[in-house]
């Protein structure tokens, strides 16, 4: 968020000198910290201007770079020497045109690690069910890629890919008729329409979203009571254990990468731009095309043809 941005929020910029980052790489979260909600554009300038501050690093995902966008057309309006580079930030993995953002290899191992927890206690009772529940608000990339990490999973429900509990249950209990265990992942942001809820926004202006581990986990229960099937379910929602880790390997050193790319673009002159990944090679990407729309699951790609395969699930079910 950019509330650090605006002087009469009070909140001291940090120095990141050595001291400050040091062992930076062993920590989860962030130093910097995060705010919610829009900010004056004019106001955020104006105090870019009084600190001397000519090259600007906007972290985060499609928010944000909204945020760094319209901060690079008020400081053009200005005719003002200050370059507005991003680098993405979002463990969903769902900026377009960019393959890859930092922390979704992290997101995906540590997923992997709940999903085999869900299947050894699936597998350890009869008819039993091991739920999961995974960030995703808009796109399924993390539901999907922890469901082909270690081919234990039977359903993945993700937002791409609508489904009803009139197709999704019945397909359940055969699973658990037939092979007496299963494991389901779901991302946050799937079957919301059948939840119902308005749940309003929050401060960003994004849609609140209704709890869909909760609500199938409810409705698994109740339909097998229904069909005389003992199920034993264990719900697990590791989102937040999740996004406080610290980076892997792989992430850690993307991460560097992004970070170098991000200060040569910014030192060449480049401005309103977000450093992106592509076939192997760093890019860089109009922010405006970056925030165009939202990077999302093709199902007809080798990704969900993929998930299909691993799990056996019905491809439509709807």
């Amino acid at each position: 968020g950019y509330a650090g941005l605006v002087k009469e929020n009070g909140l001291e910029p940090l120095p990141l000198d050595s001291e400050a980052v040091d062992h930076i790489e062993d920590l989860g979260g962030t130093i910097l910290g995060t705010s919610r909600g829009p900010q004056d554009t004019g106001r955020m300038v104006d105090y870019l201007e009084e600190l001397g501050i000519n090259l600007l690093f906007v972290i985060g995902g499609d928010g944000t770079l909204r945020g760094g966008r319209d901060l690079a057309a008020e400081i053009r309006r200005r005719s003002r020497a200050i370059a507005v580079v991003g680098v993405p930030k979002t463990i969903d993995n769902d900026i377009e045109f960019i393959e890859m953002s930092f922390g979704f290899r992290t997101a995906v191992a540590e997923a992997g690690t709940a999903v085999a927890a869900a299947h050894v206690e699936a597998k350890s009772a009869r008819y039993g069910v091991g739920l999961v529940k995974l960030m995703g608000r808009h796109s399924g990339f993390i539901a999907a890629h922890a469901t082909l990490a270690g081919s234990l999973v039977n359903f993945c429900l993700v937002p791409e890919s609508p489904f009803t509990l009139e197709a999704f249950l019945p397909a359940l209990e055969r699973r658990l008729r037939e092979r007496g265990h299963a494991v389901v992942v779901v991302a946050e942001g799937a079957g919301q329409d059948l939840i119902g809820a308005d749940l309003g926004v929050d401060a960003s202006g994004n849609r609140r979203l209704a709890d869909i581990g909760v609500f199938l986990r409810d409705r698994i229960r109740a339909y097998m009571a229904e069909r005389n099937l003992p199920v034993s379910l264990k719900y697990i929602d590791p989102s937040y254990m999740i996004r406080g880790i610290p980076a892997n390997a792989f992430d850690s050193a993307f991460c560097l990468l992004l970070g170098h790319n991000a200060v040569h673009a910014a030192m060449s002159g480049r401005t309103n731009m977000v450093v992106g990944y592509w076939h192997g090679e760093f890019t860089h990407v109009p922010i405006p095309m970056a925030v165009s729309r939202r990077k999302q699951i093709d199902l007809d790609s080798r990704l969900w043809s993929s998930v299909l395969a691993a799990t056996g699930q019905p491809r439509d079910m709807r």
